[in-house]
C-alpha cells in the first residue's frame, strides 16, 4: 500500500512540471506529508518564485524546513488558510488598483446611540446599572503593540499612565477591573461567593514575553493568575503586487516576510481559543474590548456597561463629541440601496467625500452643538455574548479585511515595498444581520478620552488647539479629569496654569490621584468627600486607601494618603508644604529615563505630608 508521503507527492507531481520547481521537486524527501500539501496550496495559488532559490539536496536543509514550519503557522492561524488568504488579497488588490470605493451604493446618516453627561442623574444610573452587571463581563485587552512610535522602548502597558505614582497602563487597567470586581460582590446576596472577573490580553511577537514578565513580576498587580489569559496573535505574509504574489523576506530567502495582520484578530484569536463558550457556560453576558494606552477609560466603563444592558445593545461603540474633520473617525449608520444596513467607524478621510457625495453639500460639518452630529469612535467596544458567538461561528472569527498598497506610480502595477491584508478590532458590525441592534455611548473626552500614541516631535508640530495625544497631555489630561470630577463632588479645585513641555502647551492642575480601589464610580467619589474642601493648582494628592475619607481639607503642597488596605482614615484640616514641582527636562536627553523624557518633565518631590 503506497504511504502518505507517497500519495502526497503523486498529488504535488501531478500539478505538472511547469508548476513544481525542480528545486522543490529536488527537496520533496525533506518534507512530511503535510508540509507536501502545503507546498501543493502555494503552487496552486501561483507562489512557484518561493522556491526558486532553494539550493540543492544537503545544502541549507534546516532552514528549507523551517520555511515550511513558518508556511504551517501562517496557514493554521488565519481562518481558511493560506489559500484563503492569497484569494482575498487578489479581490482586494484587484478593487484598490481600480480605485473602487468600499462604501459604493451606501448612503450615510447618523446612528442612535446614548449620550452622556458626567455627574448627572442618568449618568449615575447607568453607572449603578453598569456595576451591577460587571460579575457578567470579561474584559479584552488589545495590546500587541511597542512604545517606538512613542519614542519609548518597552512595551506601552509598561509605560506610566501618570508620573506622580508611577502606575502603569497594566497596573492601572487591572486594579480598576479589580475595583469594579469589589464594587460589585458588596451588591451580591449574602453568601454568594465573589465573581472573579476574566481578563484576556492580546500579545504579539514584539509584545508577547514581557507582557507576562510584567505580570509575574508584580503578582499579576494584585489579579489572581487564573483571572489572566494572553493569547499571542501571528502576523500575516506580505504581499509584493497585485497577483498577491507573497514577498520573500530580504534578509533570508528561505522566509516569506510577514507584518502585523491589525487588532482586528482578536476575534478570530477568542473564537478559535474556545474561551467565549467557557465564559457563556459560566454565566457571563458582556465582553468588553479596550486599547493599550487611554488612561482614562474605566471613568466611562461602568456607565456604558448600563447603557448596554438598559438599552440591549448586541454592539455598543464607545465614543466622544467629534468636531468636523477632525483626524479620528465617526460612528456612522450605513444604508445600501439593496436594504443592506450597518452602524461602523467610517475613518474622517472617508467620512467628507461619502457625505458630499450622497446630498450632504457641507460634508462633515459641525451642527449647532459646535460637533460633527457623528460621534467620534475611540476603539472601546461592548459586545454582547450570545449574539457575538453566533456570528463568529459563522464567520470563523473573520474579520472584513482591507489592503493599503503603496503604489510607485499612478499606473498602479508595483508597490514601493510590499503591503498586506489588514483587519480591524471595531469592524466587527460589517457582517451583522439588520436585525443587529447596534448603537453608541457618548462620553465627554475629559473624562474618557486620553490616548497616548504620538512621540514628543510629532505631538509638538500638532496645530494648536487639536489633541496632542502624546505622553505629556496624557499625564495632564488624568489630572484634568481627576480634578473636575472632584469639583462635580463639591470640592474647590483650582484652575489650571498653562505651561510648556516638550514643545507642546497644556493646561497643568492639581496632581490629583486615587486608586480605582477608592473609588470606581461617581457615586463612590462623593461618598468619600464631605465639607468644605480646597486644592491649590500647586498641590499634589495621591490616595492609595480603599476607605479613605476627606472632610473640610484644605490642600496646598503635597499629600499622600498611604494607609493600610482596609483601614479607615478620615482626613482634615489645613495642610501646607513646599510640595512637588514639575521641572522641564529635554526629550534629547539621553541620561533621563525614556519614560520622562517622552513627558518633557519630571517631578521634584520637595515636601510632602505622607500619612501611612
Amino acid at each position: 500500500m503506497a504511504s502518505a508521503l507517497d500519495v502526497a507527492t503523486e498529488k504535488l507531481s501531478n500539478l505538472g512540471i511547469d508548476a513544481s520547481p525542480p528545486n522543490l521537486q529536488k527537496n520533496l524527501h525533506l518534507l512530511t506529508a503535510e508540509q507536501i500539501e502545503l507546498a501543493k496550496i502555494l503552487l496552486e495559488t501561483g507562489q512557484t518564485h518561493l522556491f526558486e532559490h532553494w539550493a540543492e539536496p544537503g545544502v541549507d536543509d534546516e532552514e528549507k524546513k523551517a520555511f515550511f514550519d513558518q508556511v504551517t503557522r501562517l496557514n493554521s492561524s488565519y481562518p481558511g488558510g493560506l489559500a484563503s488568504y492569497i484569494k482575498t488579497a487578489r479581490e482586494l488588490l484587484a478593487d484598490s488598483k481600480a480605485g473602487k470605493n468600499p462604501f459604493d451604493g451606501y448612503t450615510p446618516s447618523v446612528p442612535t446611540g446614548e449620550t452622556l453627561t458626567f455627574g448627572d442623574d442618568s449618568f449615575i444610573s447607568f453607572e449603578e446599572a453598569g456595576v451591577k452587571e460587571a460579575r457578567k463581563a470579561a474584559f479584552v485587552l488589545v495590546a500587541g503593540g511597542l512604545g517606538e512610535r512613542l519614542g519609548y522602548n518597552g512595551i506601552k502597558l509598561a509605560l506610566p499612565r501618570e508620573t506622580t505614582t508611577g502606575t502603569c497602563f497594566l497596573q492601572y487597567y487591572i486594579e480598576s477591573i479589580l475595583a469594579l470586581q469589589d464594587a460589585n460582590s458588596k451588591l451580591a446576596p449574602p453568601g454568594e461567593s465573589q465573581t472573579k472577573i476574566p481578563l484576556v490580553i492580546m500579545t504579539s511577537d514584539d509584545t508577547h514575553s514581557r507582557t507576562l514578565e510584567l505580570l509575574e513580576s508584580n503578582s499579576y498587580f494584585g489579579m489572581e493568575p487564573t483571572q489572566v489569559k494572553l493569547l499571542k496573535q501571528e502576523k500575516v505574509a506580505c504581499l509584493d503586487d497585485n497577483d498577491a504574489r507573497l514577498a520573500v523576506d530580504p534578509r533570508n530567502k528561505y522566509r516569506i516576510q510577514t507584518k502585523p495582520h491589525g487588532h482586528g484578530d482578536v476575534h478570530s484569536l477568542l473564537y478559535s481559543s474556545g474561551l467565549l463558550n467557557i465564559w457563556r457556560e459560566a454565566g457571563l453576558r458582556w465582553v468588553l474590548f479596550f486599547q493599550d494606552t487611554n488612561g482614562l477609560l474605566f471613568n466611562g466603563i461602568p456607565a456604558a456597561l448600563g447603557v448596554s444592558f438598559t438599552r440591549q445593545y448586541h454592539v455598543n461603540s464607545l465614543a466622544v463629541p467629534r468636531k468636523a474633520k477632525d483626524a479620528i473617525g465617526g460612528i456612522t449608520r450605513l444604508t445600501h440601496a439593496d436594504g443592506r444596513t450597518m452602524v461602523i467607524n467610517v475613518e474622517y478621510n472617508q467620512l467628507d467625500p461619502l457625505l458630499r457625495a450622497t446630498g450632504y453639500p457641507d460634508g462633515d460639518a459641525n451642527s449647532e452643538t459646535g460637533y460633527s452630529p457623528f460621534p467620534g469612535n475611540i476603539n472601546q467596544l461592548i459586545l454582547e455574548l450570545g449574539p457575538y458567538i453566533g456570528e463568529l461561528t459563522k464567520t470563523g472569527g473573520a474579520i472584513k479585511e482591507f489592503v493599503n498598497p503603496k503604489y510607485k506610480d499612478a499606473s498602479k502595477t508595483s508597490f514601493k515595498s510590499s503591503t498586506r491584508l489588514e483587519c480591524m478590532m471595531q469592524d466587527y458590525p460589517k457582517t451583522l444581520p439588520p436585525t443587529a441592534r447596534l448603537g453608541f455611548t457618548v462620553m465627554e473626552p475629559w473624562l474618557a478620552y486620553a490616548p497616548v500614541k504620538n512621540n514628543p516631535e510629532d505631538a509638538a508640530r500638532v496645530p494648536k488647539g487639536n489633541p496632542y495625544h502624546s505622553a505629556t497631555s496624557g499625564e495632564m489630561l488624568v489630572y484634568r479629569a481627576n480634578s473636575l470630577i472632584l469639583r462635580k463632588a463639591g470640592v474647590q479645585v483650582a484652575d489650571p496654569e498653562q505651561q510648556v513641555f516638550n514643545g507642546q502647551e497644556v493646561e497643568v492642575w492639581p496632581r490629583i490621584t486615587w486608586k480605582p480601589k477608592c473609588a470606581i464610580t461617581f457615586t463612590g467619589i462623593k461618598s468619600k468627600v464631605s465639607g468644605s474642601c480646597s486644592i491649590s493648582q500647586r498641590s499634589t494628592l495621591v490616595i492609595k486607601g480603599r476607605n479613605v475619607f476627606i472632610n473640610d481639607l484644605s490642600l496646598d503642597g503635597a499629600l499622600i494618603i498611604d494607609p493600610a488596605d482596609d483601614a479607615e482614615v478620615k482626613v482634615e484640616g489645613s495642610v501646607q508644604n513646599k510640595g512637588w514641582v514639575l521641572e522641564p527636562v529635554d526629550y534629547k536627553d539621553t541620561s533621563v529615563p525614556e519614560e520622562l523624557r517622552i513627558r518633557g518633565f519630571r517631578i521634584n518631590k520637595i515636601e510632602q505630608l505622607e500619612k501611612n
